[in-house]
């Protein structure tokens, strides 16, 4: 990829493009969690509820104990007696509206006297071998009285609806509200035009390519348990497991070396961690379970499941006045870590790409019998960028304006920066006009009332979509710390606790250290999460890492430069400002001695820390996508992406790249096939596999063109923006914009997710 301008934003002396890592994962040598194995190692099984929502009235696990290979059962008692009951509040920091606090209800370790959804983890079997553990789990009884189930937010909300629990009042977990209520009601009965439109983004299952899996070892002699399981950095992981459990975080000790996928799926402590250390507690011996991918569907956090309501006012010129959204936000049957982003960060980013003086979105969590629901790829972002475009979209052909040109009317101009938004963030930079008219430009945007007309030839239906979104990025919890050192040989170790999962990092940060130090990158290595660590920071997600760790790894090499000019100053006998650095080298006009990087750890292992921590960044993008739609079949076909990107100074253009491709396809398979349906009635899950659930194929996605049009960031040390979400962000709304654009013309106005052949061809029937 190169710039608009045709050159390359990042000077790319040291490295051949290669990542790393990659010859470890494509030879099938990596190691994963399922890979870790302990000396006598016992193996776990979870017995799980097939009940949506069920009192539980008697758990008899005698003829299980006595099955052969057997060594412990345990069951929601062991739970309780441990104090394993209550994880993290993931909302414990929101204002509520009218000082409302969340309703949190207790989610043990292993369900007690009341299961909530089909999957809660109810019993644990541990035995020498996993075949007899399985075995096992199949004789235990367990008697439940079932109660009433609701799997539908809205529905839950509903007056009259079945009370799930004592707890929380009308179903309702919790309620927030951002931005002014009146000006927001007061421009829209004062405005030319309203545009009114309900979406929903689909509850769907993050699906990593790695099922979750925990080794767990606990040392009697010191109080410390050991953990091998798939996460996205140590410190998040450490913090929620040591709440969930009173642990010291001194005595928990977590070891990974590979990810397969995480999507923010893999930084919660689940409750099946905590149970895995009463196991190990308890027998003395290390644990360990392997998730099935039936398992996952049940029992791994879902992603998205909101409902969005809008109101857009503009004036006769089209020009945005104020903007409402009405949001049910499905967090399920628990508050997992995780969900507070569809709140936070759909309000940073409710204004989107443009200028619209009033804003106000009320929030409402429904309490459901369902899988809890946490961050997703893009967490919220993706839902409030969907919200927002389409809306507009909506508006300009309620208005006969070009979806292009009525959100050129409205973009926040380039003079505008830093923008404070109405809802209280505040934008740093972008170029928004530019980024509209490239992209116009790149997919022939003028040139597709012909395209239309080829396709209409050859019997089909032809839609274009246009999103141009913008997303919060970086801004983490935490500081981001980072260990740098500095060997004889001249290997200098780059100590991080962001744990990549396929974003290749090693790569990364290795190229940021050795083009800021002017040297090769073999000399680099790059080390996640060693055991033990005392460093902190934040995990990777939210597109963060380079604009928190990757920043502090330049920060880093930066203080080794100025450290080692000292040092040299010293061996070469004049101050420190008439020393000068270059490619692994410190000279001085007062000496002819010239002192290499590596001479400086001669003695001894030289080591430095380095940390930062930074606001949030803002990258943007704009996608034109167009879609082919078969009419005896309703089946649809993306035969044109094109993206144009904003994600601040690239490091790696193939990283970015790659980045974009999973972004895109992840957003795309929501929009044409993936959701977890639940039957109304009995709240069983109807998509527990890939038998049942869509996984988008290649085929999906033949081409995408990609472009950058990068404005640097004033954040970031480094300039960079953050890239891994935007790809999921923009997706979604331009191809159901581009499906809808299709259909229009039959006279179909509106369609939800996902738009699968049957469905399409529903509605083209319906119309004919």
């Amino acid at each position: 990829m190169t710039t608009h301008d045709g050159h390359d934003t990042h000077h790319d002396h040291h490295h051949s493009g290669k990542r790393v890592e990659d010859f470890r994962l494509i030879t099938g040598t990596g190691k994963f969690a399922a890979d870790w194995h302990a000396p006598g190692q016992l193996y776990g099984h979870f017995v799980r509820s097939d009940h949506a929502h069920a009192e539980i009235i008697s758990v008899n696990t005698a003829r299980a104990l006595a099955h052969p290979g057997v060594k412990h059962v345990f069951t929601g008692e062991d739970a309780v007696r441990e104090g394993y009951i209550r994880g993290q509040n993931a909302l414990a920091a929101f204002p509520g509206r009218n000082g409302m606090k969340p309703r949190v209800l207790d989610r043990p370790a292993l369900a007690h006297r009341k299961v909530r959804f089909v999957g809660e983890a109810v019993v644990l079997v541990v035995a020498e071998s996993a075949g007899a553990a399985a075995d096992a789990a199949e004789l235990v009884e367990i008697e439940y009285r079932e109660l009433p189930a609701l799997t539908d937010g809205e529905e839950a909300l509903a007056p009259g609806a079945p009370q799930l629990d004592e707890a929380v009042p009308g179903n309702l977990v919790f309620e927030s509200e951002t931005g002014d209520e009146q000006a927001v009601a007061a421009a829209i009965k004062g405005a030319a035009h309203v545009t009114r439109l309900k979406v929903v983004s689909t509850r769907v299952s993050p699906s990593p390519m790695e099922p979750r899996a925990a080794l767990v070892q606990y040392d009697a002699a010191t109080g410390v348990y050991r953990f091998n399981v798939p996460m996205q950095g140590v410190t998040t992981i450490r913090k929620a497991l040591s709440t969930y459990s009173k642990v010291p975080e001194d005595k928990l000790i977590l070891e990974v070396r590979d990810v397969g996928g995480g999507f923010g799926q893999r930084s919660p402590a689940y409750p099946e961690y905590l149970a895995l250390m009463i196991a190990a507690k308890t027998s003395g011996r290390p644990v360990k379970w392997v998730a099935t991918r039936v398992e996952a569907f049940l029992a791994d956090n879902h992603g998205r499941a909101t409902v969005i309501d809008g109101q857009l006012a503009m004036d006769r010129d089209g020009k945005f006045l104020a903007m409402r959204f009405d949001w049910i936000s499905e967090f399920g049957a628990y508050l997992a870590p995780g969900p507070q982003g569809h709140i936070r960060n759909t309000a940073t980013c409710m204004t989107g790409v443009y200028r619209i003086p009033a804003l106000y979105a009320a929030y409402r969590v429904p309490l459901t019998n369902t899988t809890p629901v946490g961050a997703y790829r893009g967490a919220g972002r993706p839902d409030v960028a969907y919200a927002v475009e389409r809306i507009v979209s909506q508006a300009a052909v309620e208005l006969g304006i070009d979806g292009a040109e009525l959100r050129r009317r409205n973009f926040i101009s380039n003079d505008a920066y830093p923008y404070k938004t109405p809802t209280g963030s505040v934008y740093e930079n972008a170029d928004f006009p530019g980024l509209l008219q490239q992209a116009l430009k790149f997919a022939d945007w003028q040139g597709f009332a012909s395209r239309r007309a080829q396709s209409a030839a050859a019997g089909k239906l032809r839609g274009i979509g246009i999103a141009v979104v913008i997303e919060p990025t970086g801004a983490g919890n935490f500081t981001d710390e980072i260990e740098l050192t500095l060997e004889a040989n001249g290997t200098i170790t780059v100590y991080t606790v962001a744990k990549t999962q396929g974003h290749g990092h090693e790569t990364t940060m290795a190229m940021i250290v050795s083009d800021a130090l002017g040297i090769s990158m073999e000399h680099v290595k790059v080390v996640q999460c060693e055991p033990g660590t005392k460093l902190e920071g934040n995990g990777t997600g939210g597109s963060r890492t380079m604009v928190g760790a990757g920043s502090v790894c330049f920060l880093a090499a930066q203080k080794l430069i100025e450290e080692g000019k000292s040092l040299a100053a010293l061996e070469l006998k004049v101050e420190p400002s008439q020393v000068q650095y270059a490619k692994g080298e410190f000279r001085s006009n007062e000496s002819p001695r010239v002192i290499k990087l590596a001479d400086l750890a001669k003695t001894k292992t030289l080591t430095l820390k380095a940390d930062g921590k930074f606001g949030s960044t803002f990258p943007n993008g704009c996608h034109i996508t167009e879609v082919e739609i078969d009419r005896e079949t309703g089946a649809p076909e993306i035969v044109s992406y094109c993206a144009v990107d904003d994600c601040g100074v690239v490091i790696n253009h193939a990283i970015v790249e790659g980045q974009l491709h999973g972004g895109v396809v992840q957003g795309a398979g929501q929009v044409f096939g993936e959701h977890i349906i639940y039957d109304h009635k009995s709240g069983q899950p109807l998509t527990a596999s890939f038998m049942d659930y869509y996984m988008p194929r290649a085929s999906l996605l033949r081409e995408l063109r990609g472009e950058e049009h990068p404005t640097t960031s004033k954040v970031s040390p480094l300039g960079v923006k953050g890239m891994g979400e935007s790809g999921c962000t923009a997706s979604i709304p331009s191809l159901v914009d581009a499906v809808i654009d299709a259909l229009r013309p039959l006279g179909v106005q509106k369609l939800d997710m996902p738009l699968t052949p049957s469905k399409l061809w529903r509605a083209i029937q319906e119309v004919r």
